[in-house]
């Protein structure tokens, strides 16, 4: 197919490729033959080429619709620092900015222009696009929608502006070929997207949502231990970047003043951002960041779906996000390089509960349509469910993320013990989870069965983990036959305070002193009871109900409980965990990969490679202030590394190094040679 050929021309021309990575080259050679297509990759796989290579060699403009702004900004720079003709027409730019921009499409200067979702309603946009995929006209061949998954209600970031995409699209004289991709999407929000953007019998390509590099970690503790852990952490990386995400403005603010008083003696920057903030300052903040001036940022999750910082190498989460989706979403944004990352989840109850009171507080769509507002609401506390499963199975943290994305290929990661957390927060005999299944429906908790392996993943904090078996079977009776004594009516904490026994207040109002197992469990701290509880909701023998103020109630599997026998005794066991078994693969400096790589790699040089990448580093730094660019807009980490390795002396030499084009060599290549060249002539003498 000689359009292949093309595209295979301009992936090395401009990007500095040889091949397209797994998955990019079936939706590519889709869209080339004029099919629809469908890509759901994680951050970091490609998305971008597989819709930047066909505008590169389709005649016309292609449209890209995203809905950030700063994302528009970044992948524009980074086009045109490849050489291509990229544009973007958003909020930003001036009227006569946005004048200049649509004249200069009609004239056929651009390849592609990233527009947000709302402008394909301006009627003036539509008559420009009306006539350039009339005919006669310059032609729109492809419309690709990025972050698609904001089509569809049942995600966890549904924008109503979506919806005009189908329309826009109708509304065009020809039709052009339709391209979705987003990095995070269960299968009913897949049927969504092709729904919903009328896409006509899709190439569709799933390459997998496992991003072997991240770590993943999971704590609980309270909120001074929070603040404290980060502020350690950030000192053992001290020049590594790093995102924290908090779920409010104020915590943000309270936070990030702490973490700058803190980091300041070792040298360490910390920027803030949020929409209370000042446009100026979050522009700032933000460039700082992707500059590396700031190597932390402290942000709520307005911050980093538009940053395409490829050398984030840690993500901390200081409370827990909305959803699966944007907590794989929020940590896939650490390690886009492909290099070592690390993504951390601090938690503690006050989390949940906040996040409760902020679903019970939003009434947008109320208004419009009561019914869709109440869907919408019980879809949030479902998407929660899920995410309270992820933080308290003590399965494979992978396994649970990726089951819950119906990923089938990575069903045999076991956590160590002998369980597997489902979809569905199930976690056979020995884990926890929720009850609520990939599509975030309700569902049993056999409902997706449980592939055992013998390894694990042994990159999350659970597989580094060893865990002793404990028998609760008492404790976990005494709290199912409470929970049916007294009708399913009250939360966990207050249940827990009845088995234990407790004089309070609310006990007395409502006579639970009376009730029958009042105080059976007096010798157990509520901590453990509450414990034992929610492991009895993840495994289905009690439910717990949506709302700002849970309820217990019986569970499906609470029969085996109420029903048991001699002949068939009910017995529940936890794991508990005993010590570390071995340190997991953290994220590695980039150092530390150089001199790893130069391991395996028996051409003789001189000089140490790490040493020659801080030179290189610099040659970068000084070339981006020049050019008001960010560093890996000129260069990326892993380009620098492959300088290190390859220690080219020609132009052509320096094209072998994915990631340096035509255009980076023609523009840097003579600047990094000399470097290479002065670093090696300096260190024959001391070598030889």
């Amino acid at each position: 197919m000689a359009q292949m050929a093309d595209a295979r021309t301009a992936l090395e021309q401009y990007f500095g490729y040889r091949s397209f990575r797994p998955g990019q080259e079936r939706l590519v050679e889709a869209i080339l033959a004029g099919r629809d297509a469908l890509g759901v990759m994680p951050t970091g796989a490609g998305k971008s080429i597989c819709y930047q290579v066909p505008s590169l060699v389709l005649p016309g403009l292609t449209l890209v619709v995203s809905p950030l702004v700063s994302l528009m900004g970044d992948q524009v720079r980074a086009l045109k620092a490849a050489g291509a003709r990229p544009s973007y027409l958003n909020s930003t730019l001036t009227v006569p900015q946005q004048n200049t921009v649509l004249k200069r499409a009609r004239e056929g200067w651009y390849q592609i222009m990233y527009v947000a979702p709302e402008r394909l309603a301006d009627e003036r946009f539509l008559a420009f696009a009306q006539a350039l995929a009339a005919p006669g006209g310059l032609g729109i061949p492809l419309v690709a929608v990025d972050e698609a998954h904001c089509v569809s209600q049942w995600g966890q970031d549904f924008r109503p502006s979506y919806l005009e995409i189908a329309r826009f699209i109708d509304a065009l004289p020809s039709r052009p070929v339709v391209a979705a991709f987003t990095a995070t999407a269960t299968e009913r929000v897949r049927t969504d997207i092709v729904q919903m953007l009328g896409l006509r019998r899709p190439e569709t390509v799933v390459t997998g949502f496992d991003r072997q590099n991240l770590y993943f970690g999971v704590e609980e503790m309270g909120d001074k231990a929070k603040a404290a852990w980060i502020r350690d952490y950030a000192c053992a990386h001290p020049r590594e970047s790093g995102i924290i995400y908090c779920s409010t403005r104020k915590a943000v603010d309270a936070l990030a003043f702490e973490l700058g008083r803190e980091l300041a003696p070792h040298g360490i920057q910390v920027g803030r951002y949020h929409a209370g903030m000042s446009a100026d300052e979050r522009t700032w903040n933000q460039a700082a960041f992707i500059d590396d001036t700031v190597p932390v940022i402290v942000a709520t999750n307005a911050f980093g779906m538009g940053i395409d910082k490829p050398n984030v190498r840690y993500v901390i989460h200081h409370n827990v996000p909305e959803s699966i989706e944007a907590y794989y979403q929020e940590a896939g944004r650490a390690g886009r390089d492909g290099d070592p990352a690390s993504c951390y989840l601090l938690w503690n109850g006050n989390d949940f509960r906040l996040r409760r009171y902020l679903i019970d507080q939003t009434h947008d769509e109320a208004e419009a349509d009561p019914e869709a507002a109440e869907r919408a609401r019980q879809n949030r506390y479902r998407l929660l469910q899920a995410m309270e499963g992820y933080c308290e199975t003590t399965g494979c943290l992978r396994a649970y993320i990726l089951r819950y994305f119906g990923d089938e290929g990575a069903l045999g990661v076991e956590a160590p013990g002998g369980a597997v957390a489902d979809a569905a927060g199930t976690a056979g005999a020995d884990g926890v989870g929720g009850v609520v299944s990939a599509a975030g429906e309700a569902a049993a908790p056999s409902a997706i069965p449980s592939v055992a392996h013998p390894a694990g993943c042994g990159n999350c904090s659970n597989c580094t983990t060893s865990y002793e078996a404990e028998d609760v079977t008492p404790l976990a009776r005494e709290a199912v036959l409470l929970v049916r004594a007294t009708g399913g009516r009250f939360g966990r904490a207050l249940v827990a305070d009845v088995l234990h026994g407790a004089n309070t207040e609310r006990i007395r109002q409502y006579r639970l002193d009376e009730a029958p197992g009042y105080g059976s469990l007096r010798d157990e701290p509520t901590a453990r009871i509450k414990d034992v509880l929610s492991q009895l909701v993840g495994r289905g023998y009690l439910v717990q109900s949506q709302g700002q103020f849970p309820t217990l109630g019986l569970g499906p599997r609470a029969a085996e409980v109420l029903a048991e026998t001699p002949e068939r005794p009910f017995c529940f066991t936890i794991k508990r965990r005993a010590a570390a078994r071995r340190s997991p693969a953290r994220s590695r400096r980039a150092v530390d990969l150089l001199r790893a790589e130069a391991a395996t790699d028996s051409r003789p040089r001189v000089g140490d490679d790490a040493e020659l990448f801080e030179r290189l580093r610099g040659v970068r730094r000084e070339l981006a202030l020049e050019r008001e660019w960010a560093p890996y807009m000129v260069a990326s980490d892993k380009a620098l590394r492959g300088m290190c390795r390859r220690r080219p002396t020609t132009r052509e030499e320096l094209l072998e190094v994915p990631g340096i084009g035509e255009k980076k060599a023609e523009d840097f290549g003579d600047v990094f040679l000399a470097e290479i060249a002065r670093f090696e002539e300096e260190h024959a003498g001391s070598d030889g």
